[in-house]
């Protein structure tokens, strides 16, 4: 009997806590004050992909309900900034348009050495900074179409981003 071989790419990697990053106030319908649900499903397939791998995720929109439990800026930048500083890994979707809060974000993943991913949607322009990003900070990148097809690229991704980040570190 043959075994194929696993394609589970976070198995093993010793990582337990993960910051999902991405643009949020922008994406709230202003009638509701809440996020579309075509607009929450890439957070939520990507959140239900990584807790079914174990890890914790935080995450701004799920905490704050989508939108329904909005909190203060006084309240949420601190509280984004500690968990990013305490996550094992990064992973956002910049945006398009740039999303500022997002890129504020992904600044404090790089200046904290987290390993990032950055999840760019196909076809999309994207500032130089974010497509430089790898230059200065351990970054890989994941073009996509569709956010639940890109997934086994995703854990991939995070993969090598976490092992460079560690041989980086061993290096030095």
């Amino acid at each position: 009997m043959t075994t194929a071989p696993s394609t589970d790419y976070l198995c093993g990697l010793d990582v337990a806590s993960l910051f999902l990053a991405g643009p949020f106030i922008q994406l709230l319908d202003p009638a509701t004050g809440e996020m579309p649900e075509q607009a929450r499903a890439p957070f939520d397939i990507l959140i239900k992909h990584f807790e079914a791998r174990g890890l914790a995720v935080h995450n701004a929109h799920r905490r704050e309900a989508w939108g329904a439990e909005l909190m203060r800026p006084d309240q949420c930048t601190p509280l984004d900034q500690d968990e990013i500083r305490k996550a094992d890994v990064f992973v956002a979707l910049p945006g398009f348009p740039a999303s500022p809060g997002t890129h504020i974000e992904v600044g404090w993943a790089s200046a904290f050495d987290k390993p990032i991913v950055l999840m760019l949607e196909r076809g999309r322009e994207y500032t130089f900074l974010v497509q430089g990003l790898h230059t200065v900070a351990t970054v890989e990148y994941v073009e996509y179409t569709d956010v639940a097809e890109a997934l086994p690229e995703l854990d991939l991704a995070l993969h090598r981003a976490v092992s460079r980040h560690r041989e980086t570190a061993r290096a030095s």
